[in-house]
């Protein structure tokens, strides 16, 4: 069986116009007939590549393809290494939450930003307790102002259905 890769560019012969506009190191850019391009490309012992196509006349370009496609996949695969992954951690309250249970997820808190992970602090609501918002945006107000020191705040209390939360991100994360 025969695997079949897909390629992005059209390369020498499988280009299909008659006339291409031609452009790379060492050519004299122009539109020029395909056999003509081929014939330069060949003469430096490279490739023709399609680059765009355009109604007119597709441009092409005079490279080493498999060199180019090399550096593509290599820039790609840095690019993905290099990606930051956001971790983000979730801290629940109630409406009721005594000081010291407060202070317990404060501290937790304050771990996860220096570990350089985000922090999503939710206030949720059971029941009749909604009447009670006022409540949750304290507790979430003054959680943000005892993490002042280790991180900043991304979004403010912001109330979805039965559930009142804020995103803080740690100081230290690179923007």
């Amino acid at each position: 069986m025969k695997q079949t890769t897909k390629e992005t560019h059209n390369v020498n012969e499988r280009i299909t116009a008659s006339q291409v506009r031609l452009v790379g190191d060492n050519v004299v850019a122009g539109v020029y007939s395909i056999r003509e391009a081929l014939a330069i490309a060949e003469a430096q012992e490279l490739d023709l590549v399609e680059i765009t196509k355009s109604s007119d006349f597709p441009v092409c370009k005079v490279m080493d393809y498999a060199k180019f496609k090399y550096l593509q996949k290599r820039k790609h695969k840095e690019i993905k290494n290099n990606a930051q992954k956001i971790i983000i951690k979730e801290i629940r309250f109630g409406p009721n939450t005594s000081d010291h249970d407060f202070d317990f997820k404060l501290k937790h808190a304050i771990n996860f930003l220096q570990a350089a992970a985000k922090v999503k602090v939710c206030v949720k609501f059971v029941g009749r307790e909604i009447m009670f918002k006022e409540r949750g945006e304290l507790i979430l107000l003054r959680f943000s102002q005892g993490l002042e020191a280790y991180g900043r705040v991304e979004q403010l209390p912001k109330l979805e259905g039965k559930k009142m939360s804020l995103t803080i991100a740690p100081l230290t994360a690179k923007k």
